[in-house]
């Protein structure tokens, strides 16, 4: 057995991501964990926008439950308004941003509205919040969900942020800047885009996980890159790092 947790794995994969000097769209939660790890290993240059109106260009030194916790406060490079922070996401100046969601679709659109019909649906949602904005305008955004096939649906029930629509040329058509989805990070493994069609493909499957059990998971014929590598495993220093943020377990266990 593994000696790490899936969300640990999830956290990692999506820390790896992240490329040094970019401006990152954080969020909470496990991208938030992402974001500290790729700070202190392979991005110290990258930057931190939050949506409540902070900028960082340092990782926090410990566990936030909300965006606004006086640690993510002190040392800030910049405490101003959300308006000011959308006003950089909308200009261009986020390369990458991090979503969740109840449903990401075969074309990587994200569901956070409710799900079932419109009119009387069987589950309602949060919405938005400022994960739309971020699908439309960052450079690249990657979703991380659960590996369910009733959270990987072949359609989500509402286009809540945009991935890539229907597929191909989506987004030039409908004018959107932003460069879409480049990873869904899951449980199971990491999904890739064909760059043609924009369809998820499953680029690397983690370790002990059998790709029958990641297309039984998933709700359409999933196909699978032709470079398919095993998700490498945590190193012992991005394990070290993610457990020290997260000491008991709250996002990663």
């Amino acid at each position: 057995m593994p000696d790490y947790t899936p969300q640990e794995l999830m956290v990692i994969a999506a820390a790896r991501e992240v490329r040094d000097g970019e401006v990152v769209f954080v969020g909470m939660r496990l991208p938030l964990l992402a974001f500290a790890l790729a700070k202190r290993t392979h991005a110290p240059n990258a930057a931190g926008l939050f949506e409540n109106g902070i900028l960082r260009d340092r990782p926090i030194d410990e566990l936030l439950m909300t965006m606004s916790d006086p640690p993510n406060v002190s040392g800030a490079s910049w405490c101003t308004s959300l308006l000011n922070v959308m006003a950089l996401l909308h200009r261009g100046s986020a390369d990458l941003g991090f979503i969740g969601g109840a449903e990401v679709d075969r074309f990587g659109n994200v569901n956070s509205s409710y799900v079932g019909n419109s009119r009387a649906p069987r589950v309602k949602l949060p919405g938005s919040g400022g994960a739309c904005d971020i699908a439309s305008h960052a450079g690249r955004f990657i979703a991380i969900i659960e590996h369910d096939r009733r959270r990987l649906p072949e359609r989500v029930s509402y286009v809540t942020s945009p991935g890539y629509g229907s597929g191909g040329d989506w987004r030039r058509r409908v004018g959107l800047r932003g460069g879409g989805p480049s990873a869904v990070i899951t449980t199971l493994g990491v999904l890739g885009f064909d760059a043609e069609t924009k369809e998820a493909e499953l680029r690397s499957i983690h370790p002990g996980v059998a790709l029958d059990d990641v297309r039984a998971n998933t709700g359409w014929p999933l196909r699978v890159s032709g470079s398919l590598a095993p998700t490498p495993p945590p190193a012992r220093d991005e394990l070290e790092i993610v457990r020290a943020l997260d000491k008991d377990g709250i996002w990663t266990r």
